[in-house]
């Protein structure tokens, strides 16, 4: 081979992130991820892997029952002034692999955050945190704090301690902003 020439990883897959932030003008809190696992890319929606604990914190924390349905988990998120998206429009990776992402082009924020009433953007494990500060917090102008990771991955959080700690960052904040 020469030594010019690299080689190309042929497990690098270009992928499009293909469907639509959740939010509406209520929104308050933006949670954003990397970008759609393969299995929720397969189901068209936002935390489709079912050993992902996205949808157990977020009904806890909101008192809400774990929805199943993407209606339901639609209807959760709206209720509670919630809007969830991804940093990532477009990416090469591997699988399901946000440590593989690379050639990024971040999701346009704007469009969420013009139509919102979002207050506080948080993310969801340290890739989407990273991905956050260098593509879109300079067009946002906003600052976010990063979540522990729902991802299976994560194992070194219990599903209780992701809890505490998404209670804590998210719903903490709010009331000391809100003075209470």
């Amino acid at each position: 081979m020469n030594s010019g020439m690299k080689k190309v990883d042929d497990r690098y897959q270009h992928v499009e992130h293909t469907f639509e932030p959740i939010y509406d003008k209520y929104s308050e809190i933006l949670i954003l991820g990397t970008f759609p696992s393969i299995k929720s890319r397969e189901q068209d929606f936002y935390y489709g892997h079912p050993q992902n604990r996205f949808w157990k914190v977020l009904a806890n924390l909101t008192g809400e029952e774990i929805p199943q349905t993407v209606e339901e988990k639609k209807i959760m998120l709206l209720k509670h002034h919630i809007a969830i998206w991804d940093v990532v429009q477009s990416c090469d990776i591997i699988g399901s692999s946000d440590s593989s992402i690379k050639n990024v082009v971040p999701a346009d924020l704007e469009r969420v955050l013009a139509n919102s009433s979002i207050t506080r953007i948080f993310v969801n494990g340290e890739k989407a945190y990273k991905l956050y500060k260098k593509y879109c917090q300079a067009a946002t102008g906003r600052d976010a704090v990063k979540l522990p990771s729902t991802s299976p991955a994560n194992a070194v959080f219990t599903l209780e301690r992701l809890i505490g700690s998404w209670g804590e960052l998210i719903y903490e904040q709010k009331e000391e902003k809100n003075g209470i």
